[in-house]
């Protein structure tokens, strides 16, 4: 009788230790972390702008921390940035006031910074959006709302 209940143990044993291998191997995102992306266009400008030029923003945003982390590249615009800020405002609605300067204005533009509560809401809701500026396109070239998730 001891050593079937020592095997059955043993087997129990092994079972578990198998079990937690397996944990090893399923890996998952904190979830803090959201993804932030949005596509630059002439389009998105408020109003509208007949341009090329073209780029992207992507990055993450911690929620714990309110780090938004981005990159932004761009090509493709009638000349060189002149400018380049973050605006809280809805798609399709402008927003004069910057809210958040760019870090630098050379392709790509990568940086980080932490946003306050009202930055942090508006990017959670879509209304957090960067642009560029141009000689061209003073009040801004190409246009991104951002998103994340």
């Amino acid at each position: 009788m001891k050593k079937v209940l020592a095997s059955l143990l043993l087997l129990a044993g092994l079972t578990a230790v198998s079990s937690c291998e397996d944990d090893k191997e399923t890996v998952v995102a904190p979830t803090n972390m959201l993804t932030v992306t949005g596509t630059l266009s002439g389009a998105q400008q408020v109003p509208p702008v007949p341009t090329p030029g073209t780029g992207s923003v992507s990055g993450s945003f911690n929620t714990t921390t309110n780090e938004l982390s981005y990159t932004i590249t761009y090509s493709g615009l009638t000349g060189a940035p002149v400018a380049g800020h973050f605006h809280i405002a809805p798609p399709g609605q402008a927003n004069p006031t910057p809210t958040l300067g760019l870090a630098g204005l050379s392709t790509p533009i990568t940086a980080k910074a932490t946003l306050t509560v009202p930055q942090r809401e508006a990017l959670l809701a879509g209304n957090l959006y960067a642009n560029l500026h141009t000689a061209a396109y003073g009040s801004g070239e190409v246009r991104a709302n951002l998103t994340a998730k």
